[in-house]
Formats: C-alpha cells, structure tokens, sequence
C-alpha cells in the first residue's frame, strides 16, 4: 500500500496532486489553489512515488527541521524501489553527498566543504565573477536576437563553478548539458547523461590525484586520501556530483528567472537601472517571487508523525514547495505575493532552504546574481523578450524551476 493510500484508509482527504509537465507548466497558479485549500496535501512526485508536499510558508519551515522527517529512504525503500527510483541511482556517483545524508554524516561532509563557500570566499571572486560576466557580454553581437540561457545566464555559473572545481574550460559545454539533464529524471537522457557525468568526474578525480592544483577538487581528493578516512571513495564521487550540479544550475536558473521577472514588469526593470543600489534587496525579491528550486528532495518520515494537521506513516514521503512558500499571503509588508517589487523591506523566503540542509553555496550564489544583473542592464541598456512570456518552455520535470530558453532582442552600449 503506497503512501497516498495509506492516508486514504486513515481517513485524510484530499485530491492526489500529480506534480508532473502540466503542473509544473503552470505551477505558481496551481500552488495558490493548494494553499487555499490547505497548508499540505497528498501528492505524486514520480509516476509510483506518492507522498506529501508542503505549500504553506510557516508549515514548510516546520517540516524543514523536523526531526522526524529525515533524508535516509530506508523507510520508503520499498516503494522506491517498485518505482525504480533506487535503481537509477545506483552506480551513479550520486549516492554518499551531503543533501542526502542527516548528521552526524552530514556535519562531516557539510565541514569538508563548507570554507570553499564563506562569504569571505565568495566575496573574494567578485573581481573573477565581474570579469567572466564582462567577457560574455564582449563575446555577443553589437545588437540582435539570442538565447541570453545559451549566451549569458548559463556559461556564467558554469564558468565561476569550473574554476572553483578546477575542470578544464573545454569540457564546459558537456558538463552543463548533463547536469541540465540531471535534473529531468523523467527525460528519456537522463540516464546517459547521468553515467556521461559520473565517468567524467571520476576521470577529474584521477587527473587530480596525479597532479593536484589549487582547487577545491584537489581538495576534496586530498581529504579522501588521508589516512583517518573522512572521505569515503562514494563520498567524493557524491560531493564532486553534488557541488557541479547544484553549485551552478541553481543559478542558472535564478539568474534566469531574475531577467524574465524584470522583462515582464518594466517598471521595476526602470527602477532597477536607475538605482543599482536596490541590487541586494531585489535579489532577495527575485528568490522569492520565482526561485530557482521549485522544491526540495524528498524527506522520509522515520516514524508515525502529525504535520499541519495531517498523519503521516513511517516511511511517507514528504517534500516542501519552495516555489509556493514564496508566495505564501503572509508577507510581513502585508503586499501582493504575486507582485514583483524590488523595494519590498524585510523580504521573506526559503529558496536556500532551512536549519541543517540551508544551501551552502547561497553566499556564492547571491554574488553571481547581483554582479550578473549589475553587469548586463549596465552593459545591455536595451532588452525585450523576442517571443511572447507564455511560449516560454519550462524545466518539465523535478525540482528545479526555470526557463530552458529565453530568446531576446538586445542592443549592447
């Protein structure tokens, strides 16, 4: 009996919610009408993977430092296993990472890399990160049409995130189209690009077992190699897939995101260009109002627990729609969730997660975002969607939230 109708027979109503292409199409609306109707409710994730998800601001935050609700899936092994959800995993290099570890395993990996992304550090690659974004711009047409995805919002992150790793600049395009593809598991190259991944970081741990440099992979290689064992060979493998996946295409997708929100509301695009100053605070804006990770993986319950009201069994799946706690009504300027508005004080969102799990790259993240956007309204004075919004196509599958496009018309100056 699966955990959908394990909530049935205890007496939950409640529609299944299929979160797949369609949903996903048109989610920040379809996340309104679930949160008029509850704070959480019964969901299917993957086609025979059923569990909860979470759409109410205070509720999620709740959830996200429960202790009950843990990342070890052994509870539920046997419905992801029946769904092949375990399956496709294995042998990936996916397995032994910090996401889906709970401590102390996770306090140890999290310690491993935690120095790499400060806000010291972070803060030290602004001159780098303002250089790459300059030299992206330079690379472009004086004026036209283009992907800016292709062009700007996606090489950005992958270059800041390949120097920090230490991958050599030509395998820069392979490596952002299997990481796009890792996070489209229903995508019929997902499994390819996955197993592409995994033998080319394996190859990268090689090469920087051979000749280390000054990067967090040689790092990362030398911890595993020492004698007290911090670093299981599963554990490198896992923290390398880990930090090149989510290390840029969540930004890709923040940034991404942050352009078509100001595209779609010029005003605040007009604001923005006049007052560079309100960069900071429309980053948290843009988070909030459209973030890049739509929600979180997935939670175990390690035992019989209650959450807003509703029983979950050991073993239920629970997951927390990060994308819907941005826009929960309870907004402490008491404005419009739905309005963009760059100037809200006191911004509010859980789009780096929170308690243990909140993202250890977001430091680096927020710096990206802020030189990225500095850099193309002061270097691209004229910008306008080359398509209508709603042609737009979506990631269609899983938990990250962006457009896979985003076809301009520009002029440099």
């Amino acid at each position: 009996m699966d955990t959908y109708q394990q909530a049935l027979s205890a007496g939950e109503p409640g529609e299944l919610v299929i979160m797949g292409p369609e949903f996903k199409a048109d989610a920040h609306r379809q996340y309104a009408r679930l949160r008029a109707e509850g704070p959480i409710h019964p969901a299917q994730f993957f086609p025979g993977i059923t569990g909860w998800v979470v759409v109410d601001y205070d509720l999620a935050r709740e959830a996200l430092t429960h202790p009950a609700l843990l990342k070890d899936p052994q509870p539920a092994v046997e419905m992801l296993e029946a769904a092949g959800f375990l399956g496709h995993k294995r042998g990936t290099g996916f397995g032994g990472q910090m996401l889906e570890a709970d401590p102390p395993e996770h306090t140890r990996l999290r310690r491993l890399v935690s120095g790499a992304f400060s806000p010291k550090r972070s803060a030290e690659l602004e001159p780098r990160v303002t250089q790459i974004a300059n030299e992206l711009i330079d690379a472009m047409p004086p004026s036209g049409e283009l992907d800016l995805v292709e062009a700007f919002t996606a090489p950005l992150p992958v270059a800041v995130i390949a120097e920090l790793l230490g991958i050599p600049e030509a395998h820069h395009q392979d490596f952002r189209r299997w990481t796009t593809l890792a996070f489209q598991v229903s995508h019929p190259e997902y499994a390819a690009a996955v197993a592409s991944l995994h033998t080319f970081l394996r190859e990268l741990v090689e090469d920087k077992r051979r000749t280390p440099g000054d990067d967090l992979m040689s790092a990362l290689v030398a911890a595993r190699d020492e004698d007290d064992g911090r670093l299981s060979q599963e554990e490198l493998a896992g923290t390398a897939a880990l930090l090149v996946i989510a290390g840029h295409e969540t930004t890709v997708n923040l940034l991404g995101n942050a352009v078509l929100a100001l595209l779609r509301h010029p005003d605040q695009l007009r604001l923005l260009r006049d007052d560079p100053g309100l960069l900071p605070n429309a980053v948290e804006e843009f988070l909030r109002y459209d973030t890049s990770v739509e929600r979180t993986t997935n939670r175990y319950a390690a035992e019989d627990l209650e959450l807003g009201g509703v029983r979950i069994p050991r073993g239920g799946i629970v997951t927390v729609a990060l994308a819907s706690a941005g826009r929960d009504a309870l907004l402490p300027d008491g404005g419009d969730p739905d309005t963009l508005d760059i100037t809200r004080p006191a911004v509010r969102h859980l789009s780096f997660g929170h308690g243990i799990h909140h993202c250890l790259g977001a430091p680096l993240a927020r710096l990206e975002a802020r030189v990225a956007l500095h850099t193309l309204l002061t270097r691209v004075p004229h910008l306008e969607l080359a398509v209508p919004a709603d042609s737009l196509a979506w990631f269609p599958s899983g938990m990250v939230r962006g457009v896979l496009s985003l076809p301009v018309r520009y002029r440099t100056g």
